[in-house]
C-alpha cells in the first residue's frame, strides 16, 4: 500500500440544537511509511501524500516534502544514543495527519513511536559482543536493506556479526547504494564497487557510518538477536528474494556461479 486517505469525519459534543458548542474534526488523511524507508524516501512520501490531501479536501495542507525534508535534516540527541542524524529513527508506521499538522509534528510522532519500541529491545547479547545501541540499529537497517523474507532477518544479522567478530568487511552491497544513491533496481558496475565511500563496506571495515534507512521492529529485533549459526557469507538466490548461507567460501563460490553471479 504505498499512500492513503482517510475517510472524512466530523464529530463534536453537545447537540445539533445548541451549534454554539459542536466541535468540528478536521478531516484525517495518511501517511504510509513502509520499513525500511529512507529519509529521503520519506521526504517524497510526504510530498505525494500532502498533494492527495490537497485534492481530496479542496485546502491548502502545511505537510510538504521539503518541510519534512528540513524537520529531518539535523542531527539530534537521543538519550543512550548522543546527537545523531535521524537517517534510523524515523519509525516506520502510519500516521494520521490532518490540512494543519506540520512536518516538524510528524516527524516528532515519528521519533516518539522509535522511543517506544527501541524501550522494548533487550540488547543484552548485543553488549557482550561489544556493539553500541547505534552499532544494533545501524545493523538492523542493513538486515532491512538486505533480507526480504522475514525468516532469514536473524540469519543476515547473524552473517553481520560473524563478520565483525572475524574481523571481515562486511561486503554488503545495500550500503554501497545507499551512498552512492543507486536503486535496488540497478546493477552495481565495477566503478561503483570500487567507490571510496565510506559507505562502501566491501572496501571499509566495521558498520557504515549511520543507518542505511529505517528499520522497522522485526529487523530490529533481529539486530538484537541474530542467529546463532556460523555462517559467513550468502548470495541471492535467482528469486531475488531468498539468499543461500554458507560458512563456507568455496561454497559461496560455487553458488554464486549456479546462480549466474
Amino acid at each position: 500500500m504505498l499512500v492513503a486517505a482517510g475517510a472524512a469525519g466530523c464529530g463534536g459534543t453537545g447537540s445539533a440544537a445548541d451549534p454554539t458548542t459542536t466541535i468540528r474534526q478536521l478531516r484525517q488523511f495518511r501517511v504510509v511509511f513502509p520499513e525500511g524507508f529512507t529519509r529521503a524516501q520519506m521526504a517524497a512520501r510526504a510530498q505525494t501524500v500532502a498533494k492527495i490531501a490537497e485534492r481530496e479536501s479542496h485546502r491548502k495542507v502545511k505537510l510538504s516534502g521539503t518541510a519534512y525534508a528540513a524537520a529531518t535534516a539535523k542531527p539530534r540527541a537521543f538519550p543512550g544514543f548522543g546527537a545523531k542524524p535521524l537517517e534510523g529513527f524515523l519509525f516506520p508506521d502510519t500516521f494520521d495527519f490532518d490540512r494543519k499538522t506540520t512536518a516538524a509534528q510528524l516527524v516528532q510522532n515519528q521519533l516518539g513511536e522509535f522511543t517506544s519500541q527501541w524501550g522494548r529491545l533487550n540488547l543484552s547479547y548485543a553488549r557482550t559482543k561489544n556493539l553500541t545501541p547505534y552499532d544494533v540499529l545501524t545493523i538492523a537497517s542493513m538486515v532491512e536493506g538486505e533480507a526480504q523474507v522475514p525468516s532469514e532477518r536473524p540469519l543476515v544479522a547473524a552473517v553481520i556479526y560473524n563478520r565483525l567478530h572475524a574481523r571481515m568487511p562486511l561486503g554488503i552491497d545495500a550500503t554501497l547504494r545507499y551512498g552512492l544513491h543507486i536503486p535496488p533496481t540497478q546493477s552495481l558496475t565495477q566503478s561503483e564497487l570500487h567507490d571510496p565511500t565510506p559507505y562502501n563496506t566491501r572496501l571499509h571495515d566495521g558498520l557504515p557510518p549511520t543507518p542505511i534507512n529505517n528499520p522497522g521492529m522485526a529487523a530490529l529485533e533481529a539486530a538484537a538477536h541474530p542467529a546463532h549459526v556460523d555462517y559467513i557469507y550468502f548470495v541471492r538466490k535467482p528469486d531475488h528474494k531468498h539468499h543461500y548461507f554458507t560458512a563456507n567460501y568455496q561454497d559461496f563460490l560455487q553458488h554464486e556461479a549456479q546462480y549466474g553471479y
